[in-house]
């Protein structure tokens, strides 16, 4: 009988995004989430038909990090600045480079009008080239045994590289750009997940990038595939939600989160850990 073809989806297992001291965006477990998703490597690799690694890849000037936005002070916004369209409409917030503008405006209402995330200021991370973009040393360690084990490939997708847009998915930009196709559906790496039997996704963060990749492949693969998507709940922890100086709830991220699962299990996905799929 032909082996399962298992494919692992990693998504954005990043040093700024590990809860170091000195990570850029730390996610609460970062850490243990991808300790738990090496060993699940080292001890069933043979099993593994193919590895997807997903690398957020930024440069400082970006639209959502402090430096690419002013206001009438001259001052950056601070991280987890919410900028609408009405913000940039009414000068509240403005491209420090003023022929932005426009992009701004066509960025913002494109966000809104498509139901995305509001627009968010985090604190520069993952620089190309710095420590912050590294993959966490102990899964960097059982991805490349992995490689020289099994003489295979690890598939690394960069994405975020476009100043001009948000990248969570790693199939898609926020906002895809006609004019860049590194911002549109990655239709290499749909094909190559459709192959598999099963499609092993766990990363940072589970209310961002790791949702937002899921919902990507689970929409353009094809409606017969979702079910072939495990979830290893304990290789993911979601961003705490955000709230105003007055204790505030401006966005939930765990309960989003929540409901999206819920909604995905209807479609077929199979929520599991690192540990029970494999029994």
């Amino acid at each position: 009988m032909p082996r399962r073809k298992v494919h692992v989806v990693i998504i954005d297992p990043q040093y700024d995004f590990m809860d170091n001291k000195d990570s850029a965006l730390a996610v609460p477990k970062g850490n243990a989430d991808m300790d738990r998703m090496a060993t699940m490597i080292a001890k069933n690799g043979k099993k593994i038909a193919d590895i997807h690694v997903t690398l957020d890849s930024h440069q400082a000037f970006h639209i959502a990090h402090p430096i690419f936005w002013v206001n009438k002070q001259g001052k950056n916004p601070g991280p987890f600045t919410v900028i609408t369209k009405d913000d940039v409409v009414n000068e509240i917030w403005t491209p420090s480079v003023s022929a932005l503008r426009e992009h701004a405006l066509f960025y913002t209402a494109q966000l809104e009008a498509g139901k995305k995330y509001m627009h968010t200021i985090w604190n520069p991370h993952c620089l190309i080239g710095t420590r912050g973009h590294n993959v966490q040393v102990n899964l960097n360690d059982a991805l490349q045994n992995w490689m020289t084990g099994e003489l295979a490939l690890i598939d690394y997708v960069t994405k975020g590289s476009n100043y001009k847009v948000e990248h969570f998915g790693g199939l898609q930009a926020e906002v895809p750009l006609p004019d860049d196709p590194g911002t549109q559906l990655n239709t290499s790496l749909l094909g190559m997940l459709r192959e598999a039997d099963d499609i092993l996704v766990g990363g940072e963060a589970f209310s961002h990038c790791l949702k937002e990749t899921v919902t990507q492949i689970a929409d353009n693969i094809g409606e017969e595939h979702v079910k072939k998507i495990r979830l290893l709940k304990d290789c993911t922890t979601c961003i705490a939600k955000i709230t105003d100086a007055a204790g505030n709830t401006i966005v939930d991220f765990p309960s989003i989160t929540a409901e999206w699962v819920k909604k995905m299990e209807r479609r077929g996905l199979v929520v599991t850990d690192s540990e029970a799929f494999w029994n």
